[in-house]
């Protein structure tokens, strides 16, 4: 039986242009060789929702690791109960989400493919919304038996589009890729490991066990082969990068200006189903009383 590896205690990335808000970012080393950088998404009390300021961070924090060659895997996962549940609604609200989009530029998604290393989503409790594509666009996932996979623009007004959202077909298939955008369903570890969305299921207590014996693997392996492996996946979808923005800007150019994402974010808040069609069609859906 092989000897366990042993692994330096995780280290705080110092440094001015490390010095983070919302993401820990740390690194670990085992005793025969090889790094891994964590980097953990440190709002519990929002259940990890992240906001410009986290995904700035997250984007830092991946150039470094990515340049990092004692470095050979990235790890993202979230401090306290959950990996994530996307975009701080409080934020886009507040226009937060249409000022990243007016700004555009490299977002996590494509820091994700840029990256040299291979990444590995820990996964526990929520992963929802834009923390659930940041996990599929991850090379692995690992899943504890807690984890609920699922997606809310359509709900929320958040209008995710390009290849954010056409990548999913690449990990689950068409079908199943659209009924997870359109219809907004929560799925359990165990259903995402039947699709394809993770690569494999663990009880809680062994999540960190058992991405230390992934990381320990791909430590194992010619780094630059991993590298080059890892590049020729992501063209698979080089292609479709440059339409992030171009549907919203063609299609709906006044969307965040529209009635659509205040009513959608109206009703999160005020924790109602909402209705996106009294607008359209006024009067002709309204319940008595609110006439």
């Amino acid at each position: 039986m092989a000897a366990a590896t042993e692994w330096t205690p995780w280290k705080k990335v110092e440094g001015e242009a490390m010095d983070f808000r919302d993401i820990i970012y740390e690194k670990k080393y085992r005793a025969h060789g090889g790094g891994v950088a964590r980097l953990s998404f440190n709002r519990p009390e929002r259940m990890n929702a992240f906001t410009d300021e986290g995904i700035k961070e997250l984007i830092i924090a991946l150039d470094d690791l990515s340049r990092d060659r004692t470095i050979g895997v990235g790890v993202i996962t979230g401090v306290g109960d959950n990996f994530g549940t996307g975009g701080d609604v409080g934020w886009e609200a507040a226009g937060g989400l249409h000022q990243a989009f007016l700004l555009g530029g490299v977002g996590f998604n494509t820091a994700l493919r840029r990256c040299r290393k291979p990444t590995i989503a820990a996964v526990k409790g929520y992963c929802i919304g834009g923390s659930h594509h940041l996990a599929y666009f991850c090379d692995f996932t690992v899943a504890a038996d807690n984890a609920i996979f699922g997606q809310t623009g359509p709900k929320v007004g958040s209008p995710a589009h390009g290849f954010v959202v056409t990548y999913l077909s690449r990990v689950v298939g068409p079908k199943k890729g659209r009924e997870i955008w359109m219809m907004c369903r929560q799925y359990t570890a165990q259903e995402a490991l039947q699709i394809g969305l993770v690569n494999t299921v663990v009880p809680l207590e062994r999540l960190e066990a058992e991405v230390d014996q992934w990381c320990d693997e791909l430590l194992d392996r010619c780094p630059t082969i991993i590298e080059l492996q890892k590049a020729s996946f992501d063209r698979d979808i080089d292609y479709m990068e440059g339409d992030f923005g171009r549907y919203l800007s063609m299609m709906a150019p006044d969307f965040f200006y529209g009635p659509e994402p205040k009513e959608a974010q109206a009703a999160y808040f005020e924790k109602r189903r909402p209705n996106f069609w009294k607008d359209r069609m006024p009067g002709f859906l309204e319940p008595e009383g609110e006439k």
